[in-house]
């Protein structure tokens, strides 16, 4: 992923929160047979290891898993986006010199991937997917509400997936490199637009001096 300085976000912090608001990540390995990618939910276990470890889990039938692998899995998490119009600064109406662009937080994971059947670890995992993707909901649903002959003839039909992560590279693009004022229209512009994640990159535009390096 190329990274300006101006926009290369290293604290841990920040890259544990893009990676958990995600939600969908991209899996992505490199095989005999080329670059295969699957989209899918991942649950990361910050305090596993350095930078964290991954879990998951893709169908059976799904032939990455089998795949052997040249070099570390890369994994991508997608972030808060949005696009910005040059009408929103200042300085296109000082000399016109301005184009669109887009705002965006991405982070690379990468790592070694090992994928398992064991019926216990898988079961782990996706019940520990499930809390956490159902926390939030006033009833929230349980693996132990289905039968349990019926779980086990899913977990049958999934193969989990352990990333410890060895490096991490995280970006922040939110106008950091423009003057203050362009970045206050920005804001500004993205704050009324009816789409909510404008409005959450409107909330994350930096206020003070210029990053230009």
């Amino acid at each position: 992923m190329y990274t300006p300085p101006a926009f290369r976000e290293d604290d841990p912090a920040i890259l544990r929160r893009i990676m958990r608001e995600a939600r969908l990540a991209t899996l992505i390995t490199a095989t005999e047979e080329g670059l295969v990618a699957t989209p899918l939910p991942l649950l990361l276990a910050e305090t596993e290891g350095e930078f964290g470890t991954l879990y998951g889990h893709v169908a059976k039938a799904n032939p990455q898993w089998k795949l052997p692998t040249a070099h570390d899995a890369l994994v991508v998490f997608a972030g808060a986006e949005a696009y910005v119009t040059p009408s929103w600064y200042t300085t296109k109406q000082e000399h016109g010199k301005v184009v669109p662009t887009w705002n965006y937080e991405a982070v690379h994971a990468y790592g070694p991937v090992e994928f398992f059947e064991d019926e216990e670890r898988l079961r782990d995992v996706v019940t520990r997917l499930t809390e956490l993707h159902e926390k939030s909901r006033e009833q929230p649903w349980a693996v132990t509400d289905a039968p349990d002959a019926f779980i086990g003839a899913q977990l049958r039909g999934i193969v989990g997936l352990r990333l410890p992560i060895v490096r991490l590279q995280g970006k922040r693009k939110m106008s950091q490199n423009r003057p203050e004022a362009d970045r206050i229209g920005v804001a500004a512009g993205l704050a009324k637009s009816e789409k909510a994640g404008d409005r959450t990159v409107a909330a994350m535009i930096p206020t003070g001096p210029a990053r230009t390096s």
